[in-house]
């Protein structure tokens, strides 16, 4: 069955990492366009293809374009390649934004193109790891119903699996998603700086910690994040976390106050797990809010 050939607008480390593997996978490319045209060049090395800084030379030869830009230019790019007619009847145009829905490239439609969202649930650093890491991936899908199955062809394609989500629900899903991944990376920045207090570099911190965190995966992986709950908190160990507090007060305003923030939300996920009760989550909140455990 022969594929639809694709374009890719933006070459960073998404729009490359997607342009290369469905090329292996039998998409023709019909080429990579960018701002940058040195970028775009590196990005169609790896193929070969068509490279330019024009994305409509390119986009008006494909049958499937997707956008890959910054969120904050993919209005503006879509406007500007409708605006030079690079969109045609028909075609189907993905952006790859977590955070908005397709309705940000409205101009695609007013040519009578199909409009949606593709967006990989997936951490991608750069051009390596995106190779690495996008197959196999969640994708979530928003747009057109006419766009939808050329998505899902995509994912299935990249070995992946999609959903569908409305386009209302948008921020919400991609707040989830910065919370799992984006946020993650924040809580090892603070715990391997905390290592660094007693004289473990960031680098010895994570190799410590790495064990304990690979662990922790895994046992979500097994019993899902609030059977998964293991410490003082799941154990309502007051007197712990008491200690925990104080030395932490000692680092800095912020870093406590994220700690008594994270605590707190702790507190629920122990009580949803049943491992304590109550009246000890009611004691361990007063903890986290500053009280003292008077029980």
């Amino acid at each position: 069955m022969n594929k639809p050939s694709i374009a890719v607008v933006g070459a960073g480390k998404v729009g490359s990492a997607l342009a290369c593997l469905l090329h292996r996978r039998g998409y023709p490319v019909a080429g990579v366009a960018s701002r940058s045209i040195s970028s775009a060049e590196r990005a169609a090395r790896e193929l070969p293809a068509r490279y330019t800084d024009r994305p409509e030379e390119v986009t008006r030869e494909a049958d499937v374009v997707f956008i890959t830009t910054p969120d904050r230019e993919i209005t503006g790019v879509a406007a500007g390649i409708a605006r030079r007619k690079g969109f045609k009847p028909g075609q189907v145009v993905f952006h790859t934004s977590g955070a908005h829905s397709a309705d940000q490239i409205e101009a695609v439609r007013r040519c009578s193109a199909f409009a949606a969202s593709l967006h990989p649930l997936q951490s991608l650093a750069d051009f390596k790891m995106a190779l690495e890491n996008l197959p196999g991936s969640y994708f979530a899908l928003e747009g057109d119903q006419e766009a939808l199955p050329v998505a899902e062809q995509i994912v299935k394609d990249l070995g992946g699996k999609s959903f569908f989500i409305a386009p209302e629900d948008k921020p919400l899903y991609h707040a989830a998603a910065v919370i799992a991944s984006n946020y993650l990376v924040s809580l090892m920045h603070l715990a391997t700086g905390l290592y660094g207090r007693f004289g473990l570099n960031r680098e010895e911190a994570f190799r410590a910690l790495f064990p304990l965190i690979q662990g922790t995966i895994n046992n979500i992986a097994r019993a899902g994040p609030a059977a998964a709950l293991t410490g003082p908190v799941a154990r309502g160990d007051g007197t712990t976390l008491e200690g925990h507090l104080e030395a932490i007060k000692e680092v800095g305003g912020p870093e406590l106050e994220l700690y008594r923030r994270l605590g707190l939300y702790t507190v629920r996920v122990a009580l949803e797990k049943g491992s304590i009760n109550a009246g000890q989550g009611e004691t361990l909140v007063r903890i986290f809010e500053g009280g003292k455990n008077n029980a």
